[in-house]
């Protein structure tokens, strides 16, 4: 028996498509204002990434819990309420063990609350599944927003500083700077507001680009696929009508021979049937000299 595949699973559909089909940053443009403010460093990104993953973990999945409990008429105001609730959380957490990132950070960990991205997938998502799926999901969503922001990052960082560095706000033990070209050599306006959209709209424009590029291809390759179902079909019709045609000859020759045929036939016919035709004379001859013998 042939082995059927497996189909993939909610939670994983969902956890694969927040990072990659359904990005909320490169493809949904959601989010818009932390992937601007908090993108001078790979660091800071890494930071408001993971508060975000945290945010977005917890909330899908209360969200998900209460979902048949919250009416429909105060939703929006409930699932605002358990989201602040985990950002305030969340943010008191990271002043006391994180104080650099948070002043990093400042006001935009406060603007969690109200991230198009949190609210969207608990509208979305949270508030149709169960539980397991909302968190996978919330997870996935995370990990493509924080993957978007941080490429976002690493662009900005190294035009900006000409280096990638690692332990300000995060107390790793000591501080690690990657020197990749002169700072004299570095373009200071992508560590400014200005390098943001720069740098944001230089890679949406790649990906839209390349988004492109793949439909070209895919509508190129589904174009040959017609052309060459065409000939296929054309070769078909061709054969098939050479072959009746040569059907209708060969039937025409066999015609042909069969009149040919019937003279010989007829002659052979005649030339059977004759000597019986002069028996039956005979026959018919003798029968009077018969009755005179007789007399």
């Amino acid at each position: 028996m042939e082995k059927t595949a497996k189909k993939p699973s909610a939670s994983k559909k969902a956890f694969i498509a927040g990072i990659i089909s359904e990005n909320p940053t490169f493809v949904s443009l959601l989010g818009m204002c932390p992937t601007l403010a908090t993108t001078k460093s790979l660091e800071a990104a890494v930071g408001m990434g993971l508060l975000v993953i945290l945010t977005l973990i917890c909330s899908n999945t209360i969200i998900s819990l209460l979902r048949n409990i919250i009416p429909g008429e105060v939703k929006i105001p409930c699932y605002i309420l358990i989201i602040a609730t985990f950002v305030t959380i969340i943010k008191l957490a990271t002043q006391a063990f994180l104080p650099d990132l948070y002043s990093s950070l400042g006001t935009f960990i406060t603007l969690i609350v109200v991230n198009c991205i949190i609210l969207g997938r608990a509208e979305a998502f949270a508030s149709k599944n169960g539980p397991v799926a909302s968190f996978f999901d919330g997870l996935g969503s995370g990990i493509g927003f924080t993957l978007a922001i941080c490429v976002v990052a690493i662009i900005r960082e190294i035009l900006g500083t000409g280096a990638l560095s690692f332990g300000v706000y995060f107390p790793v033990g000591a501080q690690y700077i990657f020197h990749l070209f002169p700072s004299k050599y570095a373009l200071s306006i992508f560590i400014q507001s200005a390098g943001g959209f720069i740098t944001l709209g230089s890679v949406l424009a790649f990906l839209a680009w390349r988004k492109n590029v793949k439909e070209d291809k895919k509508i190129a390759m589904e174009k040959a696929r017609i052309e060459e179902l065409k000939a296929k079909k054309a070769a078909e019709l061709k054969a098939r009508a050479e072959a009746e045609a040569k059907a209708k000859e060969e039937a025409k020759a066999k015609e042909e021979i069969k009149e040919e045929a019937k003279p010989i036939e007829n002659e052979a016919n005649a030339v059977a049937n004759a000597p019986k035709e002069e028996k039956v004379e005979a026959k018919e001859e003798s029968k009077p000299e018969a009755k005179k013998e007789v007399e």
